[in-house]
């Protein structure tokens, strides 16, 4: 009997406390768009983005004219001219998918600029983010931007205005 009881006991405690859970949201894309120096460098990578990209279509473009001549000009060569010349045009194309894995690429030129440029300021929201929910007792903090299956969310637990304030760029 003492055992169910306790049992009881435990079930009903434990279901008091996730009722009492507070929950609260953000939208990180709104914070982010907030904070000015966010801004400076997404365009910053845009822009450096765009010249790499530019920069791969010029070397593709080039493979291409090689690829033309080397098709018009075929009838014409040799076989081991037409190897070689085939040949050249693969390294190109190798060369440039390699450029392009450089600039592009899982750990490529891009990403790690992205890393120095962006990671430092959203490690501020999230601290930001943090403290809110301790001083304010959130047991979760949702991110609306990334999470888009939340069906709705009272503005009221919208703390993503208070985010910026402790970050300093909102009175």
């Amino acid at each position: 009997m003492k055992r169910i009881f306790l049992l009881v006991f435990m079930v009903a405690v434990t279901a008091s406390m996730a009722l009492a859970q507070k929950f609260a949201f953000v939208d990180s894309e709104y914070i982010l768009s907030n904070i000015p120096s966010y801004k400076s460098a997404q365009e910053q990578l845009d822009k450096i983005s765009a010249d790499w990209q530019k920069e791969i279509e010029v070397k593709y473009a080039d493979i291409d004219k090689m690829y033309k001549a080397f098709q018009s000009e075929k009838v014409l060569l040799t076989d081991e001219m037409k190897t070689k010349r085939e040949d050249e045009i693969v390294k190109k194309e190798q060369e440039v998918k390699d450029l392009q894995k450089k600039y592009f690429g899982r750990d490529g030129s891009l990403f790690k600029k992205r890393q120095e440029l962006v990671k430092p300021i959203q490690d501020q929201v999230y601290n930001a983010v943090k403290e809110i929910s301790i001083e304010q007792g959130f047991a979760v903090i949702f991110d609306t931007a990334s999470n888009p299956s939340i069906m709705y969310s009272n503005p009221k637990n919208d703390k993503s205005d208070e985010v910026l304030q402790k970050l300093g760029y909102k009175n």
